[in-house]
């Protein structure tokens, strides 16, 4: 699905990356998780600090609809373009930590940035997203736009960003992504990030995680316990770093089993309905159980 840079390193960043549309607000979000100070991976900076989540944070994840801010929950994870700063600021004040979710892989027709996009940056249609299309992660121009999406992060406030659809090298994308070129944009956006003083979640990826775990905060997985593939993230809880998952089966609001799996694995588990706008009429926590 969202820290304080240094005076010196957060006036650089204002000054030359955010100089035409960004406030450089300082994200301010809830007492969860901890606050570290690391290097960027590929910066000579070393004085960048972000917001990382931890282990045992409850969240809520809501991508459409008016958001629900009435959850006791550490963090949100919402839509990064679809919600204001006042939004965030209100959940900061709530003591809530901000996830901001953007697709970083596939191309919305509907986003305020979609013309900036080039023909040659679209690939094939995602399997069941009629509106997406994967974009070729080598492309230049996708790299800024996604550099201009996590900026806009920045200004909004967020204190971490959800990047979307980063496993398109395994799916039939068109576009002959291959899994280097794969690993090599997710390091970029963690990258990206990081100097931007966000924290940022995997995605699923799971084939990937062994290579990209000491770039990403956090992880973010839909549907590991349908697909048998939970115990793949452990490696995220036994590097201190949470994960936030999620299940769309209703048959398991009267099946401990999953439940009772993802309790064992020490994830931050929820059932929720797959259009995730908070609409539908339950939202189910194993921590709550």
């Amino acid at each position: 699905m969202f820290k304080i840079i240094t005076t010196s390193f957060k006036l650089f960043i204002c000054g030359l990356v955010l100089t035409l549309f960004c406030s450089c607000g300082t994200n301010s979000g809830g007492s969860s998780g901890n606050t570290t100070t690391n290097t960027p991976e590929n910066s000579s900076e070393t004085s960048v600090e972000w917001w990382q989540p931890a282990v045992t944070d409850s969240w809520q994840w809501q991508l459409s609809g008016t958001i629900n801010t009435s959850y006791d929950v550490d963090i949100y994870d919402i839509d990064l373009e679809d919600n204001s700063a006042d939004l965030i600021s209100q959940l900061h004040a709530a003591d809530r930590h901000v996830i901001c979710y953007f697709s970083a892989g596939s191309y919305e027709d509907w986003r305020s940035d979609a013309d900036q996009f080039d023909d040659e940056d679209l690939g094939n249609t995602l399997a069941g997203w009629p509106d997406e299309r994967w974009l070729d992660i080598t492309s230049e121009n996708v790299r800024a736009i996604m550099e201009q999406r996590l900026d806009k992060a920045v200004e909004k406030g967020c204190d971490a960003v959800e990047a979307d659809n980063v496993d398109g090298y395994s799916n039939s994308n068109g576009l002959s992504l291959t899994a280097a070129d794969q690993l090599e944009y997710n390091q970029f956006l963690a990258a990206a990030a990081h100097e931007r003083g966000l924290a940022i979640g995997l995605k699923n990826d799971l084939d990937q995680i062994s290579s990209l775990i000491s770039y990403f905060d956090f992880a973010i997985n839909e549907q590991c316990y349908e697909y048998n593939e939970c115990a793949t993230l452990t490696p995220f809880i036994e590097a201190g770093k949470a994960v936030f998952h999620v299940e769309y089966n209703t048959n398991y609001l009267d099946d401990d089993s999953m439940c009772e799996q993802a309790v064992s694995l020490n994830l931050r588990t929820l059932i929720l309905p797959e259009n995730l706008d908070d609409s539908y009429p339950y939202r189910y926590s194993c921590d709550d159980n």
